[in-house]
């Protein structure tokens, strides 16, 4: 009985250790990945913040230097006060007109204006909807908090700005014309989310927004082809955080590997000292038991302590005498 309990208990640790082991590795909490444009846009901000000198003028316009791989892709930086934004605007950072009354929420001192230019990228990273089709390039106008210039590769949180009155105008340049008789144009404006919202057009070229995001005009006409893709151009590689993961999968392996090998050489030594125990309490079972069957000897007071005796002899002893009757 003492081996089966052993070995029963040996067997319910090996189960253990298998749930243990087999179980979902820990996976520390980390951010979902995020669709290739708003991984864009953590790139394009790298890259205007780079733009900024180390002690950069207030109200100057700074271009950034974007790798090959992102040819067609534009990307600047405007750093201004939010006191002065507010007061005064700025009329003319490139097609974005930003009127008095654009507040930055929440309110920091300085922030930094990034503008975009997608261009021929435009459909990748913001596919038109469906039976839509641009008539200008998607551009962009994203803010952030200038409190740390060298921030770069860490992907900062966008600000929030609201025009309080006039809106923020996007004056368009080189918008393609629609057919005689086709449909009407439409400014398109997507927030940080890509979700995107109608507007109606005002004049010829020129869409209006509240908020920073993402803009363009479209046309819902099947006349109108798509701008072709630039030939020779590789789609720029987004930089994302989950690099690491074939990694930290390979030392999960291993430290199962090793855990589990521990666990088994463990359960082998205990087997075997199970076995030993067995054996020995089997022998003193077996020494016990032709002890109990043995002749009981019988006990005698000798002296002050107790001796066993042998009986008395049951047959008499005839001597042997070739006279005797």
């Amino acid at each position: 009985m003492g081996f089966l309990i052993c070995c029963t208990r040996l067997l319910q640790l090996l189960l253990l250790l298998l749930v243990l082991t087999t179980a979902t590795p820990p996976v520390a909490a980390q951010p979902q990945p995020s669709s290739p444009a708003r991984a864009l846009d953590a790139a394009l901000q790298d890259y205007a913040f780079r733009a900024l000198s180390a002690r950069p003028r207030t109200g100057i316009v700074y271009n950034a230097t974007v790798p090959g791989n992102l040819t067609g892709i534009a990307a600047s930086a405007l750093r201004l006060r939010s006191g002065s934004l507010r007061r005064r605007g700025f009329p003319g950072y490139f097609q974005f007109a930003l009127p008095p009354g654009v507040v930055v929420q929440p309110h920091v001192e300085r922030v930094v204006l990034v503008y975009h230019d997608l261009g021929d990228w435009s459909d990748r990273y913001y596919p038109p909807p469906a039976g839509y089709a641009y008539l200008a390039p998607v551009l962009g106008l994203l803010v952030y908090d200038a409190a740390n210039l060298s921030a770069v590769g860490v992907g900062l949180p966008e600000l929030s700005i609201v025009a309080s009155g006039v809106p923020i105008s996007v004056a368009f340049d080189g918008v393609r014309a629609v057919p005689a008789g086709g449909a009407v144009a439409r400014c398109v404006v997507f927030d940080l989310d890509g979700v995107p919202q109608f507007r109606d057009l005002e004049g010829t070229n020129v869409c209006t927004t509240y908020r920073q995001g993402h803009i363009s005009i479209v046309v819902n006409s099947s006349e109108i082809a798509p701008a072709p893709a630039p030939a020779g151009v590789i789609a720029p590689p987004i930089p994302t955080e989950g690099g690491g993961k074939k990694g930290s999968s390979d030392a999960w392996k291993i430290a199962v590997g090793v855990v589990g090998g521990a666990a088994a050489l463990g359960l082998l030594a205990a087997l075997l000292l199970c076995l030993v125990r067995y054996k020995r309490d089997k022998k003193l079972q077996l020494m016990e038991r032709n002890a109990e069957v043995g002749e009981t000897l019988r006990m005698a007071q000798v002296g002050r302590t107790q001796a066993p005796v042998a009986l008395g002899t049951r047959t008499q002893p005839v001597i042997e005498n070739d006279y005797a009757a």
